[in-house]
């Protein structure tokens, strides 16, 4: 392989090998060579991905989350009409189109922590306030029965 060919490879590698997850495009206005990237994502451990890598193709990486980018690029797709998921990869178990559409319509992952930590505390919120209740009930008896008592001597005096 030539050394510019090689430089373009090693690049792709080390980007591939830092991202999370890669999202695998079928665009009709920017191109990646293929046989690059089959071999930068075999030095990059990736499965091998078939017959997916024809045509024309992109890649999307990042250093993050994936919703929100697979939600961002499925939009994209919906509204521009130029570009379709192929394939994607999320620690380097390789997905469908069908999976990241999927992916896609999950809100983000600081959101889905968010829900998942509400989960886990109303069991412990309802223990609480179940605990609480009849000592709760109890000084709301003896401050009634106070307030009866302290009503019924001003009234006799």
């Amino acid at each position: 392989m030539r050394p510019e060919k090689a430089s373009v490879v090693l690049d792709l590698t080390e980007k591939l090998k830092q991202s999370p997850f890669v999202l695998v495009t079928d665009y009709q206005r920017m191109k990646v060579k293929n046989n690059f990237l089959k071999r930068a994502m075999t030095d990059s451990g990736f499965p091998e991905a078939g017959e997916t890598l024809t045509g024309q193709t992109a890649v999307v990486t990042g250093d993050k989350d994936v919703a929100p980018v697979a939600k961002i690029f499925k939009t994209f797709a919906a509204e521009f009409k130029v570009a379709t998921l192929k394939i994607g990869f999320v620690d380097r178990a390789m997905l469908s189109a069908t999976e990241l559409e999927t992916l896609a319509d999950l809100p983000a992952r600081d959101v889905l922590q968010a829900q998942l930590l509400g989960l886990f505390l109303s069991p412990a919120t309802r223990l609480v306030r179940l605990l609480n209740e009849p000592g709760s009930a109890l000084a709301r008896l003896l401050n009634a029965k106070a307030e009866q008592e302290g009503a019924a001597a001003q009234a006799t005096a």
